[in-house]
């Protein structure tokens, strides 16, 4: 019965075709998600891929972004868009929430725009695993097979949201809830943190570094250094 209550409530948010929430530029999309995670006091995320969006760059982000709009051929709000993302990482600093991110290890290595961009995204990162109010896991390139893998985010027990291709899709449904909690503590029980987690992200950034200094298809002045979600 709870199941069931759960899918009439939800019937119209359940499946959101990406090109109806996309309609008006990304914007929009990044406005629905400050009311979400200002009314979530624990939030659990995993990103197979990508670095999440509450963790991102504002180059990164950009960078995601424009991959969006010319994918799915929206309105081109990209700088609203961005700026709009940038406001949502407020709440990492905002008391009463708590923030589990788990990411695969090859999310430190997925090349979003360029070297330049990457170094900036993974210092990012070691400042952000030393936040009081956040976790960050990273589940090592060589971890077992344990479970079913797609990116999910959980706000508190109430909500998951999951995205494919062509949709977002928001589960309700307690038993479903459910199997996305055992997956995400499977997942955060093969994470490294704390110092384990920085190791890793150090090694993604000397490698990016290095291909920066080393690279033949920059110009000489960045050779030497530079001048350097969806959800």
């Amino acid at each position: 019965m709870p199941d069931l209550i759960a899918s009439v409530r939800n019937i119209e948010a359940a499946y959101m075709e990406w090109r109806r929430i996309l309609g008006t530029g990304t914007k929009r999309r990044q406005q629905a998600s400050v009311k979400l995670e200002a009314d979530t006091e624990s939030m659990r995320w995993f990103e197979p891929f990508l670095i999440p969006g509450l963790l991102q760059t504002a180059e990164y982000a950009e960078e995601i972004l424009r991959n969006v709009i010319e994918f799915y051929r929206t309105s081109n709000d990209l700088d609203e868009g961005v700026s709009k993302r940038m406001e949502r990482q407020q709440i990492l600093y905002r008391r009463n929430h708590r923030f589990h991110f788990v990411i695969a290890e090859q999310a430190l290595n997925t090349t979003v725009g360029d070297d330049h961009v990457m170094i900036g995204q993974l210092d990012r990162l070691l400042a952000v695993a030393t936040m009081a109010r956040v976790t960050l896991g990273i589940v090592p390139a060589k971890a077992l097979y344990r479970v079913p893998i797609s990116n999910f985010i959980m706000f508190d027990n109430r909500l998951v949201m999951v995205e494919t291709v062509t949709a977002e899709m928001a589960i309700t449904q307690p038993r479903e809830i459910v199997l996305y909690g055992r997956t995400f503590d499977t997942l955060a029980n093969q994470s490294v943190t704390g110092e384990a987690a920085r190791a890793l992200i150090r090694n993604a950034l000397e490698l990016r570094a290095e291909h920066q200094v080393i690279s033949p298809d920059r110009g000489s002045e960045e050779q030497g250094g530079g001048d350097g979600e969806y959800c």
